[in-house]
């Protein structure tokens, strides 16, 4: 699945999903690792907005100081599981932009090869996520997101292998309707996406540390 991805500017961001109000500040980095924050796109009051949200979900009734937050969730979960269940019944979904996000395969030799993957047509996407607003007894506010996870397709499976999941990446003419559309409707948003729009190569083991944040982290080198 997504553990780390990447950030484009704030202008690619704007320029592609037009938010009609910007509340966020945040420069373009490469390895984005939970609990940091994040830009989102998401609708307040009839308007979309864009957002920093904490990565990694803390659902509303959590009681005392949260540690820790869900960073995704599968989508038959979601619908079931208290965590979730209020914030998607809420219609409290977003979009995530991103440039690209890095998946691990297990080698023969046990060890954790990381892949950057991207769209072939596309410097910027969007990947669905929920959201929820924690208050604690102190008024300290805390909003975070999670992103949400469907079937893997078959670049993904051939990456992750075990792990048959992969990020619900969002096809322009579904922001709309992932944004604003009853529940029902959003869902229908979210399905793999088409492996033929999508690429991967072999990167640095130096992902691994949230510690850096370069360009060359996603350059392609020998698996």
């Amino acid at each position: 699945m997504c553990e780390r991805f990447t950030v484009p500017g704030r202008a690619v961001v704007e320029c592609e999903f037009m938010p009609q109000r910007s509340w966020w500040n945040y420069s373009r980095k490469f390895n984005v690792a939970p609990p940091q924050y994040v830009p989102a796109v998401r609708q307040h009051a009839g308007e979309s907005e864009g957002v920093l949200l904490r990565w990694g979900l803390i659902p509303s009734w959590t009681l005392g100081q949260p540690t820790s937050g869900h960073v995704s969730v599968d989508l038959d979960h979601m619908e079931r599981a208290d965590a979730f269940r209020s914030a998607w019944l809420n219609s409290q979904r977003c979009i995530l932009p991103v440039s690209g996000f890095f998946v691990w395969r297990l080698t023969r030799k046990r060890y954790r090869q990381p892949f950057f993957v991207s769209l072939m047509d596309r410097s910027v996407f969007g990947l669905a996520a929920i959201w929820d607003r924690w208050v604690g007894e102190d008024d300290d506010v805390i909003e975070s997101c999670c992103l949400i996870r469907v079937a893997a397709n078959d670049l993904m499976a051939d990456i992750a292998q075990a792990d048959r999941r992969m990020p619900a990446i969002l096809r322009r003419a579904d922001y709309d309707r992932w944004l604003r559309g009853t529940p029902g409707e959003a869902k229908t948003a979210l399905r793999p996406y088409d492996a033929r729009r999508m690429q991967a190569h072999a990167v640095s083991p130096r992902i691994n540390s949230a510690r850096h944040d370069d360009a060359a982290l996603i350059r392609p080198v020998t698996a």
